[in-house]
């Protein structure tokens, strides 16, 4: 009889995370298609892949500090590679203005910070204590990672569209979310462990926020379409009464008013 102890299962939890991790960095690719073929970024917005960039890149350290951690070295230069390709993509088709933003912004996180985080840790602390801090750092950009589609949020509640929210990437983050959790659980690494309680918290959140608005924008564009037909119909109704206004008179009734015109007017009437 096979006996599952925890390490099996942790490992369990760690090749499912995995697999669900790939799923996510892929999950925008519809997002990237819709830009390559339009040849703009429209709405979108690159915090979201800048951010998940350098999570990954701090995972990545993270996990050639700690030992026997193929599992998180293996996904996170997975993402690396695939997060970038996005940065390039959005770059090349962004406007102006979201290229500049763009590339302050990878060079703020994904240079700047990162590399002040490897030479700090790397001079200033040594063994345990490294690990320690480098794991607290990846917990609060994990959390960041989770939190940048609030922005995103932000413009489906306003807009009451999800159009620019793609429902596919919210529920491989949950699921993920549920995965690395169990696995950070398992293995007592409370640094993969907690954020990920936030991960699933917002995950459910977007999809909550799908349910409600997936619907809207046909709502509105019914709402137009019935507005469209209303001042159609108004339109003819004037153009037939300008018609009646204007349409010239029978001879019969133009004889009788000139005879009613000959005629002297009573002032006792």
């Amino acid at each position: 009889m096979t006996i599952f102890t925890t390490s099996h299962m942790a490992c369990a939890f760690g090749i499912l995370g995995n697999i669900v991790s790939f799923l996510v960095y892929l999950a925008p690719l519809p997002t990237f298609y819709r830009i390559y073929k339009k040849k703009s970024t429209e709405g979108f917005q690159s915090i979201p892949y800048a951010v998940a960039l350098f999570s990954a890149m701090l995972y990545l350290y993270y996990a050639v500090l700690k030992t026997n951690e193929i599992i998180l070295i293996t996904i996170n230069s997975i993402g690396c590679v695939i997060e970038t390709t996005y940065l390039i993509i959005f770059l090349i088709y962004a406007t102006k203005e979201a290229k500049i933003y763009t590339t302050k912004l990878v060079i703020l996180f994904n240079v700047g910070a990162y590399g002040l985080i490897v030479f700090s840790t790397s001079i200033l602390s040594d063994g345990h204590q490294r690990d320690t801090i480098v794991g607290w750092i990846c917990s609060a950009f994990s959390v960041s990672v989770f939190a940048a589609p609030l922005s995103i949020m932000r413009l489906v509640i306003r807009t009451k569209s999800v159009e620019y929210m793609p429902i596919s990437l919210a529920f491989f983050l949950t699921l993920c979310a549920v995965m690395w959790f169990f696995y950070g659980l398992l293995i007592k690494d409370y640094y993969i462990a907690m954020p990920n309680i936030i991960g699933f918290m917002f995950g459910v959140a977007q999809m909550i926020l799908y349910v409600i608005y997936k619907d809207r924008k046909k709502q509105i564009l019914l709402e137009v379409e019935l507005q469209d037909l209303t001042t159609v119909v108004d339109l003819n109704t004037l153009e037939k009464q300008d018609n009646s206004t204007t349409e010239p008179k029978k001879p019969e009734e133009i004889a009788v008013n000139q005879e009613a015109g000959n005629q002297p007017i009573d002032s006792n009437v």
